[in-house]
């Protein structure tokens, strides 16, 4: 039970019936605390069904060559059997031997998904071309998307399979699993795509178990793919240019091997920005970084870099062994609401572009591109839940790694350094009373109240820090058993002024109906114009026949969390983007900025490099 980022998850019946590890990497993406919606064909569970009666399973030749199941109105009750009797239940057991709740059921029944039977069907019969009108195969409609997100709700796993509805003719129609799952992605805007084969992903030489094609991209030619390969490839299309942007086939009968196929909604000749608009088109809101880290750790094989996920989560990587160490620090989650990732000539749009899969692509690309000479180290870390207030990853790399200065990926401009960032006060405030009526004598709700406590606590914090901002950013309330409940989430926006302490100055007693938590309390922080960390960045921007900008920001990032303890640390922060767009629907980052910033970036490295071996 989860409102996390939602899978889709296509099973083949033989990974089903045969290969049951499938269900625990399933329980680990459940626990991961995604939702995960279940396809499941049925191949295998129909022909052990018609081997069962005993019945000949038949099928149909079409002008292509191409054998299909005939599936005429006598053999429906036959397929849904199959899914009833074996598909179904084995998944129900499989799942609820890793404790998982489980709602599953063909997508035809009550009319969950419906769809329209197809037109009569050309065929090859005894080497004469025939019409077969009473094929019951057809194509997808729709589906009940409430219904659908309801059960996701409720249920650790929800699991449709074919056959689905026409309502038009009232009977059930069968429908190709792939496509199924493909649709239902569209449909509920899933995050995640995945189907499951017994392949390691797509073959280009199917006799050769090792010749995975890494990437399948918008134009590409396709002509070796044979088989019922052709339809998982179909669906996988289909998928990305409906909107789906994280899309792969893996195997055999796994999730997580490297075996994978990634289908990419982009062109295959962006060079230089290939692996930008790659990283953009995986969703990875707070909490759902798993994929892409492990996407990273997969592909970026840059030797002498070395590559790992730390116990964070946290993807980690390492060039040069030497006891200087420079951190370049991002983060690779972004904010709720993935829309389809967008390029053009120009510049790419997306989720987390500016904020800041940018500036960590930016970051990841240094690797292959800085010399760090025998006694550096350069560390490129990408952090996880750094938009939330756990910020889970900075917290481990604060208290788990060193360096002697920190380079923080956030979008600055092409001619601006940031030198800090103010601290996060975050408060919730409840307030639980008895109910009275509205028009008894100075009655005050508990709305009004809290909007008063809200005042008083703004009272109290600009005494401390006069520079301070604050918004009230949630309110939640409840009537229940005679007894009302107010929840406010204030934030303050705390001045590095302030000092590392304040929250201790302030007196958050309101009696006993009151109770005020805080949530965080992260001090501002802000680093000095001197130093070799920003000697290096004015030569580069020097270099660059730019004089630099320093700026100080509102907001906060892991900068905040790591000056906690390493406040002897140089930090700056430095990246491509306009850092007004952040969080907003209008995200867009220019392929300008992006090499501008990557070549001042990688010149500032060098420099301080150069300054650290000369101290």
């Amino acid at each position: 039970m989860s409102s996390g980022s939602l899978f889709v998850i296509k099973l083949g019946s033989s990974t089903i019936v045969n290969h049951p590890h499938i269900f625990e990497e399933i329980s680990r993406i459940v626990k991961r605390g995604n939702q995960v919606l279940l396809v499941a064909g049925g191949a295998e569970a129909i022909k052990q069904k018609y081997e069962s009666i005993p019945r000949a399973m038949p099928f149909l030749t079409l002008p292509s060559g191409d054998e299909v199941r005939y599936c005429s109105p006598e053999e429906m009750p036959i397929i849904r059997a199959a899914y009833h009797e074996i598909i179904l239940p084995t998944i129900h057991t499989q799942l609820k031997a890793y404790g998982l709740s489980v709602f599953s059921q063909l997508g035809g029944d009550q009319g969950l998904v419906y769809g329209e039977k197809a037109k009569p069907l050309k065929v090859i019969k005894n080497q004469k071309s025939i019409i077969v009108r009473d094929s019951m195969f057809g194509h997808f409609v729709g589906s009940h998307v409430a219904f659908l997100k309801s059960a996701l709700q409720a249920f650790d796993v929800v699991c449709v399979s074919p056959p689905i509805l026409d309502p038009e003719l009232d009977v059930y129609i069968n429908i190709d699993a792939d496509v199924l799952a493909a649709h239902l992605a569209v449909d509920l805007e899933a995050h995640h795509l995945r189907f499951v084969t017994g392949t390691a992903g797509l073959l280009e030489d199917i006799e050769d178990k090792h010749s995975t094609i890494q990437s399948v991209y918008t134009n590409d030619e396709l002509s070796f793919v044979k088989g019922r390969m052709k339809q998982k490839v179909r669906a996988a299309q289909l998928a990305i240019r409906q909107g789906v942007c994280d899309v792969n086939i893996s195997g055999p009968h796994t999730l997580e091997a490297p075996g994978k196929t990634w289908f990419w909604n982009m062109d295959r000749e962006l060079g230089a920005f290939d692996l930008l608009n790659k990283v953009a088109r995986i969703p990875s809101v707070s909490q759902d970084e798993h994929v892409l880290s492990h996407y990273l750790l997969e592909t970026i094989k840059q030797p002498p870099v070395s590559g790992e996920i730390d116990h964070a989560g946290n993807i980690v990587f390492r060039k040069g062994n030497g006891p200087h160490t420079l951190l370049l620090l991002g983060h690779i989650d972004t904010v709720p609401h993935v829309w389809p990732v967008r390029s053009d000539s120009k510049g790419i749009t997306g989720r987390g572009i500016v904020d800041a899969k940018g500036c960590f692509v930016n970051f990841i690309h240094l690797l292959q591109e800085v010399d760090v000479p025998e006694q550096g180290s350069l560390l490129v870390i990408g952090a996880v839940e750094e938009e939330i207030s756990s910020s889970k990853g900075a917290h481990f790399i604060r208290d788990h790694y060193k360096a002697d200065a920190v380079i923080i990926g956030e979008p600055s401009g092409v001619e601006s350094l940031t030198l800090g960032y103010y601290g996060l006060f975050k408060l919730e405030i409840t307030i639980h009373r008895a109910q009275e009526h509205t028009a008894a004598k100075d009655s005050q709700s508990v709305i009004d109240e809290l909007y008063s406590v809200v005042s008083d606590i703004r009272v109290l914090v600009r005494d401390i820090d006069p520079q301070s901002l604050s918004s009230l950013i949630d309110i939640e309330h409840q009537n229940e058993r005679g007894f009302l409940t107010v929840k406010g989430t204030l934030n303050f926006r705390i001045s590095p002024a302030a000092g590392n302490d304040y929250w201790k100055k302030i007196d958050l007693s309101f009696g006993e109906n009151v109770t005020v938590e805080i949530l965080r309390a992260t001090p501002g922080f802000s680093n000095s114009r001197t130093g070799s960390l920003v000697k290096a960045f004015v030569r580069s921007f020097a270099k660059q026949g730019k004089s630099i900008h320093y700026i100080k920001k509102r907001g906060t990032s892991d900068m905040n969390t790591l000056a906690t303890t390493w406040d002897s640390v140089p930090m700056v922060a430095y990246g491509p983007g306009d850092s007004s767009l952040d969080h907003t629907n209008d995200e867009y980052l220019h392929y300008g900025e992006v090499e501008q910033t990557r070549t001042i970036l990688k010149e500032a490295v060098n420099e301080w490099f150069r300054l650290r071996l000369e101290e």
